[in-house]
């Protein structure tokens, strides 16, 4: 077996047994006997979990992250003084996910729940790597959202980005499901493509709201 189709069917077994059971409850054991290979080999080929975990983001990342800086660029090159829209910049994150090659046709699906479990499971170690590998697209994407909001604080623009992310997460996770459920009950097949874009002008929407302050605590009781 080349060794580039074993480092393939290990990483390709990992990602879905970390997306069905979580990271801590699947076991290299678990890995290697889905993968067809021996424990040495993960050893071998990646040295730990951790390093493991970490490749599964990686492989997706990496070349999603070059995509994405292309597109910036692009977005940025235009001439005029205007800066890119929320909706284009959100245009530009979404359609680089949809275009990644993809091993086979859950891998958005697969990977989404893997980056929600990176959020709400206990993994210091990836956080801190997709933090160190990843801080200037990352920053990039922040600077791009900060110019096209001016009118958000720091506070509220965070909470924004964590409800845009939750809901992206959620939708582009259980695409399946909800492509399954439309198919059945309207008869209509909804490609990831479609999705994707049906996703940017709610989430530019949420980003661009009127900053409407809920109740005061004190307040709430008499209302």
């Amino acid at each position: 077996m080349a060794q580039s189709d074993t480092v393939d069917r290990i990483l390709d077994a990992a990602e879905e047994l970390f997306a069905e059971r979580g990271f801590a409850e699947t076991s290299l054991r678990m890995i290697t006997s889905k993968a067809g290979v021996n424990l040495a080999a993960v050893n071998y080929h990646f040295g730990s979990k951790n390093a493991l975990i970490q490749s599964v983001f990686a492989r997706f990342l990496s070349p999603f992250s070059s995509t994405l800086e292309a597109e910036f660029d692009e977005l940025e090159a235009r001439p005029g003084d205007r800066s890119p829209s929320v909706e284009e910049i959100l245009g530009a994150l979404t359609g680089s996910a949809v275009r990644m090659p993809q091993r086979n046709d859950r891998g958005i699906s697969i990977f989404m729940r893997l980056l929600g479990l990176a959020y709400t499971q206990s993994q210091g170690h990836l956080r801190a790597f997709l933090e160190d590998e990843y801080r200037d697209i990352f920053t990039r994407f922040m600077g791009l959202l900060k110019q096209a909001t001016p009118e958000l604080t720091s506070v509220d623009r965070y909470w924004r980005i964590q409800f845009m992310l939750g809901a992206t997460a959620f939708t582009m996770s259980s695409s399946d499901a909800l492509r399954d459920i439309l198919q059945a009950k309207k008869g209509v097949e909804t490609p990831i493509q479609e999705i994707a874009a049906r996703l940017i002008p709610f989430l530019a929407a949420g980003m661009q709201a009127s900053d409407r302050m809920l109740v005061p605590r004190a307040e709430a009781s008499t209302v």
